[in-house]
């Protein structure tokens, strides 16, 4: 330790009562403290004539409190060095020191260490003007810190050894050159921009910007703090610059996620407004019209497209909305057919998404020009699907770059599941409420199916009862055959190419019924152009087939889309049937004629009574014992009510599909 005038006072400007570092220099040297409390150290300083102390030293954490008190110590006293020694340290402490002109900064971790480096400096008060910049800079402040000329030019630098290996430029060649020979061009025009905005506005500024690096390019937060003296004749700033790469990053990743977050609560919610306008649809060119419309309204996306399939189960384009003219005037005159994305949505039932338009050459080159033409880079193909009949396909394009995320996938499912039950819906009822029908005879000629198949085997008699398809677009048929026993039939169904499950479900003498599954049937095409089948009749390789349609139905259409299955086929006749609409309490009212009083009362029971609750709440033991009957007899008057119920609902709506 130095010598320092015996008996010097050091005038401690402190908050604490009892400080640590008061305690270290009063032991360690022969100075005498005198502790000030911040509110007073100008009227202390000011009040002791003749006893100007040999330093002042501040020992606070708050950039404010260091501010101000060092603006009136130096006013008050002209020679003595003062010095900040706040009890912590910090980043902002250090550069509101520098700011407000500090003789010193020490911000060691012990009261000792401080308490040297206060005595050495009384020791030895001659400093050059820029020396207590270059200690902070060296000793004080995290990452990249330098002080920089108003014209500028580097002065003095300091990095930490980890982040001097990213610069091509060793540190100590930073001295002597300039922002705007460091940086490219425009990033130096913009950062002396900010330098020469603090020194004028004598304010700290704060800018981000990007540099190259070896490791590649990073993110840098700076502030800039203006400095009251001049260094080498000119005004400077201290520059504080941050490594905020990896938070930059972060922020990017945060932000893309919030963006994906809003983009799809945007999604749900065009598509819950585009089913909520469906159900209230017309007709099924009104549905495709007002969905293309509002998926573009949504400004989501730049055009939607739907092409529907025809009888001849390929692809025609139907209707198309958006902004993306060139695009949808292409994808309008060119073969949807020809494009293989639509064909696997269609083939596969399942959503197909094109990540880049213009590079996919599974679009044709027509469309992919057309797009780059838009600026389109991802596209959607969702399949328009129900009851395991496809009706067509919805193509959706966006300029956005990011490509059509999970969820948003999500999203189309079910707008695509929603369009076609809606179409559906559509077609059946206008069959439902008309109160005249199109019946349509047809006779199909040497078919290639198991029905076909069976009655020129056998010289058999084979009807439909009904005809379907699951929710996951299982086909089945309930087949009666007529002059054959379960058996034969059976082996028969198991051993053809078509079926890929079959099972008796009753077996006569010379009678018999089958449940089977198809791969693929031609009945759907009719289910699909809103026909109801109401007789299916096969004999001797030869089937009559008759149908209903709505009256203003293409009956052209419906006819070519069954000649697609089967080419042998004709039609026959084509009637206007009268088919009265009955209300619901006129159909309840027929139900109920068709119940006797054992089977109605029996029902009410049972319902009532939670029968039909899962789990139960009532057993049928429990109802036979309040109808006073045993309890095969009330299941029996049980299940003979259903079958007059559900006979009424299926038979009659639904004919013998």
């Amino acid at each position: 330790m130095q010598d320092v005038t015996t008996d010097a006072t050091v005038a401690l400007i402190t908050e604490s009562t009892e400080s640590e570092l008061s305690t270290a220099l009063e032991t360690t040297s022969s100075l005498r403290v005198r502790t000030i409390p911040p509110d007073r150290a100008l009227e202390s300083l000011r009040g002791a004539a003749g006893e100007e102390p040999a330093a002042v030293v501040l020992a606070s954490d708050r950039p404010a409190t260091i501010r101000s008190v060092l603006d009136g110590v130096q006013s008050a006293l002209q020679v003595a060095p003062v010095v900040v020694a706040p009890p912590e340290g910090s980043e902002r402490a250090a550069a509101a020191a520098l700011r407000a002109g500090a003789t010193e900064y020490v911000a060691a971790d012990d009261p000792e260490s401080k308490a040297d480096r206060i005595v050495e400096m009384i020791a030895d008060p001659s400093i050059d003007e820029s020396a207590a910049y270059h200690r902070i800079l060296a000793n004080e402040l995290p990452d990249e810190a330098f002080v920089i000329g108003e014209d500028g030019t580097y002065l003095e630098s300091k990095v930490r050894p980890e982040a001097a290996a990213l610069y091509s430029t060793p540190v100590d060649g930073l001295v002597g050159q300039t922002l705007e020979s460091v940086f490219p061009e425009d990033v130096g025009e913009r950062l002396q921009s900010s330098l020469e905005r603090a020194i004028e506005t004598d304010a700290t500024q704060s800018i981000e910007y990007g540099a190259d690096t070896t490791e590649g390019r990073r993110r840098y937060e700076a502030r800039i703090v203006p400095i009251d003296g001049r260094i080498g004749g000119q005004r400077a700033v201290v520059w504080l610059a941050r490594d905020i790469t990896e938070r930059a990053e972060r922020e990017r990743e945060l932000q893309s996620r919030r963006d994906q977050l809003e983009t799809v609560n945007r999604i749900n919610q065009v598509v819950r407004q585009v089913i909520e306008t469906l159900v209230e649809a017309p007709t099924q060119e009104t549905i495709e019209r007002k969905v293309c419309e509002q998926l573009v309204e949504s400004e989501l996306y730049c055009g939607a497209w739907i092409a529907e399939r025809t009888g001849e189960g390929k692809l025609a384009y139907r209707t198309g909305d958006g902004t993306a003219r060139t695009y949808l005037e292409a994808v309008e005159n060119c073969d949807p057919q020809d494009q293989r994305p639509a064909q696997r949505a269609v083939t596969t039932g399942e959503i197909q998404s094109i990540d880049d338009v213009p590079g996919d050459e599974s679009v044709p080159e027509e469309i992919r020009e057309a797009a780059r033409a838009d600026g389109i880079d991802a596209a959607v193909v969702v399949p328009i699907r129900h009851g395991g009949t496809t009706y067509g396909v919805l193509a959706v394009v966006a300029n956005r770059n990011d490509t059509f995320s999970e969820s948003e996938r999500s999203g189309f499912e079910l707008l695509g599941e929603t369009t076609g039950f809606t179409i559906s819906a559509v077609k059946n009822r206008q069959l439902l409420f008309s109160d005249t029908v199109l019946e349509l005879e047809f006779r199909i000629d040497d078919g290639d199916t198991f029905s076909f198949d069976l009655t020129r085997e056998y010289d058999c008699r084979m009807s439909m009862e009904w005809a379907g398809s699951t929710a996951d677009g299982r086909i089945f048929q309930y087949l009666t055959v007529d002059g054959l026993d379960g058996e034969t039939a059976l082996e028969e169904a198991e051993n053809h190419d078509s079926i890929e499950a079959c099972r008796l479900i009753y077996d006569g003498p010379d009678r018999c019924t089958l449940e089977i599954r198809l791969r693929e049937s031609g009945v759907q095409t009719l289910f699909y152009h809103g026909a109801t089948i109401r007789d299916v009749v096969v004999e001797d390789g030869s089937a009559s087939v008759l149908v209903e349609v709505p009256r203003d139905a293409d009956v052209r259409e419906v006819a070519e889309a069954l000649k697609y299955v089967y080419e042998e086929t004709e039609l026959e006749a084509r009637r206007e049937v009268d088919h009265p609409v009955r209300t619901a309490a006129e159909r309840r009212d027929d139900v109920l004629d068709r119940l006797t009083e054992r089977q109605l009362a029996t029902l009410r029971l049972a319902y009532y009574s939670g029968f039909f609750e899962w789990p139960r709440e009532s057993t049928g033991e429990e109802i036979a014992e309040a109808m006073e009957v045993s309890p095969p007899t009330m299941h029996q008057h049980l299940r003979k009510g259903l079958k007059t119920v559900l006979g009424e609902l299926f038979e009659e709506n639904g004919g013998a599909m």
